[in-house]
């Protein structure tokens, strides 16, 4: 039996935070490591790119039960559980000596990975009251802006200075410490009833998500017009579309597409996944676009990717004191998108001749800006939902935000493959701005419809998380007192 001594609002932080920080690293350190990986395990660039895919096509055919066992089992038993997976599994990615191994291992992470990050959002909700919602959002900043971020920087160092084993190994003490802690002083979570496990809804939603991540995944390796791609993406979309028929006919649906029909939710939920759909894939850019045409070595590009995570992190702080008790989602969401599609804008006008440290304060600019888009879609996503409703909107919002993640990656490695980043000239690899412009521009595209949809949310939807400043007044002194009672 776990501790209640400390508050769970700091132990469910604590968890879930670790938790969260390990599987979004783990999406952009593998990645730099992938040429490393190539040579060492005798295999080629298009074959190694299945360790990035098995990761997230698992994540997405386990999401959609993460609810469902949740409130079987109980949620910190399936979020203690998940974790323990994911490090196992981080650890045996590490001891690969072979290919075929290293894609089986990865998706041992990827069922760790789907299951705990919705179980745990859902419990941070759970003891996070509505009005202190903006205040557990600004504790989901720390993994969601400086993991994606860091995962360059300690891929490089890994890669240069150790192995490419450590850009898995390094998850194992973070992983074992954050189970320690749980299994001491985190308290279950259950739901008085979960219902029957629904397996129509399981097998179309996970089939379909994997499918069709799969076909994102793969289109801008092996090519759009593949077959494989193809009936892939065609099977995906057709299972998806056979799951809303189940589920809005099941009385306890995997995915309880119902919650659509919540405003507040389906416009935050919309945000998010094309503020996801933008930023990640704006990141992935960045990372090759400083190292093939700008010519930095992978440490480099991580540490000039960084400033990104400073901006997510100091604007978060502006956006949970002052801004969102004053304003609240609606106009800081619409206002961050704007500065993330002027940032875009201006990265498609970088050249190798701009200087390196007006580039990276243009980087941060990247962070500050989403600061306003993580924080309060967060805030105000389940605020008008029922409380028991928490894990299963959970759910749904980590799914689209998952796929929105891949498809951001997948079309601007669309566009930039399309228009051919690298050619030979006179015997040299150069790179062509043109390609890496292009992908800039159709992220900051992105960006400005994110912003669109944003001007749909509803302020007094979530009016529950939005607490007014509480204004210092000064003392009155006894003489005022005194004319004012006369």
């Amino acid at each position: 039996m776990p501790m209640k001594t400390v508050n769970q609002k700091v132990a469910v932080s604590i968890v879930y935070v670790a938790a969260m920080f390990m599987a979004i690293m783990d999406t952009t350190i593998v990645n730099v490591a992938l040429p490393t990986i190539t040579r060492d395990l005798h295999s080629s660039q298009a074959s190694v790119a299945a360790t990035v895919i098995a990761f997230l096509v698992s994540l997405a055919v386990f999401i959609p039960a993460s609810s469902w066992l949740g409130d079987r089992i109980g949620a910190r038993r399936v979020l203690l559980g998940s974790i323990v997976i994911f490090t196992v599994a981080s650890a045996l990615c590490g001891l690969a000596s072979s290919l075929g191994e290293l894609v089986a291992f990865r998706v041992l992470q990827g069922v760790g990975g789907g299951l705990m990050t919705p179980v745990g959002l859902a419990m941070l909700f759970r003891v996070f009251p509505p009005a202190e919602r903006v205040k557990a959002s600004a504790l989901l900043i720390l993994p969601t802006a400086l993991a994606p971020a860091l995962g360059p920087v300690l891929g490089g160092f890994f890669v240069t200075d150790l192995s490419w084993r450590w850009v898995f190994y390094v998850n194992v003490p973070i992983g074992t410490l954050a189970v320690i802690f749980g299994v001491v002083f985190l308290a279950e979570q259950r739901p008085p009833t979960a219902g029957r496990f629904d397996l129509p809804g399981f097998v179309t939603s996970g089939s379909g998500l994997g499918l069709v991540m799969y076909g994102v995944s793969e289109g801008p390796n092996i090519g759009w017009h593949t077959a494989s791609v193809l009936i892939s993406i065609a099977i995906g979309i057709a299972l998806l579309l056979g799951m809303v028929t189940v589920e809005l006919r099941t009385e306890r649906p995997m995915l309880d597409l119902r919650l659509y029909g919540n405003r507040l939710f389906r416009a935050t939920a919309l945000v998010m996944t094309l503020g996801a759909t933008a930023f990640l894939g704006a990141l992935y850019l960045l990372a090759l676009f400083f190292q093939e045409a700008l010519h930095m070595t992978a440490l480099q590009a991580g540490l000039s990717i960084f400033p990104e995570a400073l901006g997510v992190m100091t604007g978060s702080q502006l956006v949970s004191r002052l801004l969102y008790p004053s304003l609240g989602p609606r106009r800081i969401m619409a206002g961050g998108l704007l500065v993330v599609a002027a940032v875009m804008a201006l990265l498609s006008q970088v050249t190798p001749g701009t200087n390196l440290w007006l580039l990276r304060v243009v980087v941060y600019f990247l962070g500050l800006g989403m600061s306003g888009v993580f924080l309060p879609s967060q805030a105000a996503a389940f605020a008008s939902l029922p409380k028991e409703k928490t894990g299963d909107a959970s759910t749904v919002f980590n799914a689209q935000r998952q796929l929105g993640g891949a498809v951001g990656v997948a079309a601007l490695t669309t566009v930039l493959t399309s228009l051919h980043p690298l050619h030979v000239v006179a015997g040299r690899t150069v790179a062509n701005l043109g390609a890496y412009q292009a992908g800039f521009v159709v992220a900051a595209g992105i960006a400005i419809l994110a912003g669109v949809a944003a001007l749909a949310v509803k302020d007094a939807d979530a009016a529950s998380t939005i607490v007014p400043r509480k204004r210092k007044t000064a003392p009155v002194a006894p003489e005022a007192e005194s004319v004012a009672a006369v």
